[in-house]
Order: C-alpha cells, then structure tokens, then sequence
C-alpha cells in the first residue's frame, strides 16, 4: 500500500475503533435495534447531503440494486445488530477483539471466491500471527464466570464478523464498477428500512434515548463511523482487496481496548499488551511485500 492508502487504513482504524464504546454507551439507554437504525439512519442523511452536492447518478438495471440492498443487509443491516446484541453483555474492549476475526473469515472465503484473493503463506502466517495475539486478548475472559456470563454475546459478535468477511467478499466480485458512493448510501438506506421494520415492533418502549450523552453517541455512530467510514472503507476495498482492507480489524482492537480501559474503566493486563503486539506483527507480515528476484 502507497502512503495514501496507509493514511486511509488509519483513519478507518480509528473511526471504527471508537464505535465500540460508542455502542457501548448508546446500548445501555436504547434497544440494540434502535441502536442501529438511528446509525443507519445519520448515517443515510449524511451520505444523501454529500450525493446530493455531487449530482449522483443512480444505477439503472435491477441487478446492480439488488446487489446492493443485498450488500446493505449481510455488511450492515446484520453484523451492526449482531454486535449491538453482544455488547449489552460483553465489553467494549472484548467486543472489539472478537470483532478482530474478520480477516480470518474473509481469507478463508475470498480464496474460494476470488481469483486474485488466493492465500498465501506469508498471508496465513501474518494472520496466524495477529489471530493467536487476538486470543491472547480474549483469554483473560475465557474464565468459568466470565465466558458463561456473556457466551451468548460472544458468539453474536463473532457471528457479526463472518457476516462482515462475507459481506466484504460480496462487494469486491460484484461491485468493482459500482461508485463507492453508491456502495455507501444504498446499503444504509436498505439496513434502515430493514432494521427500523423489526425495531419499531420489537423495542417500543427503548427507540428514543434519553440522555444526552446517548444521542452523542448515536450521532457520533451515524455521521462518522457510517457515513465517512464507509467512503474509505469501498475506496480501500478495491484499491487493495477485501483480505488487506480488513486488517483494519486488528487495529480497531487496539483502539477499541484502549478507549474501553480509558473511558469506561474497563480492566488492563499484560495479555492485552502482549496481544496488541502479536496483532500489529501479524498486520505488517501480511502486508509486507516480497521481495522481486533479480533476473
């Protein structure tokens, strides 16, 4: 990756690694589902104000829209729920590791469906790497109490992280001619109508927050973490591949720990220090480029 393309990778980083204090904070005042539809729905105003001032042109054959609203539902509709869900048990901190299994999920599925996702060696030792740093993360929760406590949450957190892999994969092989403004706002205003459809009947008595802080959160979730994450992430996607793109996972658990230890007083310990170190190897194995052969 070019220096513009690094400069992309960390500004991702950084936004999604704040959203899981974010949800944090927002889920303990509003439903999971509300949660996500008012991100949704920011995060659809934001981007409809940005094509707006760009005169965007919309698709006109049917199977690029399905493949959007597709798109909307299995990388945003599905895996924002499924973490929301998670973190009302799990903390941020944790969540945002599990959330670290991405690139795995996807470098397993890009190489069957991708011709120029093939893995490698160097990528499987890279990702082995940065995945056992994950599961030092995580062992500190691994515990009788801890792990029984919020297995549930876990396991949708991690059932997100497929969801995002395959959403990944999806976009990359049938979207490569689609604007990334478009890969954008169609998805969110296709999760919006599906969330809030499901939101409305089920979380009645917990769609409106009622702290200030709450609609910070929601605001700061939609705007931020959906509308401009979102441009940066389809930029990234096709200009360096699903597998690369979603190493951006890695650092957000760094910075999801971070924040949480910081902000939410969530414990620290030598396994996530050691653990961020085996995860920020594992990036730099897998994006390190080989060596040419002199002729």
């Amino acid at each position: 990756m070019n220096a513009v393309e690094w400069g992309l990778f960390l500004g991702l980083s950084l936004l999604w690694g704040s959203s899981f204090m974010w949800i944090k904070i927002a889920v303990g005042d509003v439903g999971p589902l509300a949660l996500v539809g008012w991100r949704v729905l920011f995060g659809a105003l934001g981007l409809a104000v940005i094509l707006a001032a760009r005169r965007q042109q919309f698709p006109r054959d049917g199977r690029t829209w399905r493949n959007l609203i597709l798109l909307g539902l299995i990388n945003t509709a599905v895996p924002f729920a499924l973490i929301a869900y998670g973190e009302q048990t799990v903390d941020s901190a944790v969540a945002s590791v599990l959330n670290s299994t991405v690139p795995l999920f996807t470098l397993i599925i890009a190489h069957f469906a991708l011709a120029d996702e093939r893995m490698t060696g160097q990528r499987v030792l890279g990702l082995a790497v940065g995945f056992v740093g994950v599961l030092l993360l995580i062992s500190r929760d691994l515990g009788s109490e801890g792990w029984s406590g919020s297995l549930i949450g876990q396991f949708a957190i991690l059932a997100g992280a497929v969801s995002y892999g395959t959403g990944s994969v999806f976009a990359r092989r049938t979207m490569r001619s689609v604007d990334p403004y478009l890969q954008a706002f169609v998805p969110l205003v296709a999760a919006t109508v599906a969330i809030w459809g499901f939101a409305l009947p089920l979380e009645a008595g917990r769609l409106l927050p009622t702290a200030p802080l709450s609609w910070l959160a929601l605001i700061w979730l939609g705007l931020l973490n959906s509308c401009l994450a979102y441009l940066i992430y389809y930029h990234l996607l096709h200009r360096v591949g699903p597998t690369r793109t979603a190493l951006t996972t890695y650092l957000i658990a760094l910075i999801g720990v971070a924040l949480g230890v910081l902000f939410l007083g969530e414990p620290l310990g030598w396994r996530l220090l050691a653990g961020a170190g085996l995860v920020v190897v594992g990036i730099a194995i897998v994006n390190q480029r080989r060596k040419r052969m002199a002729a």
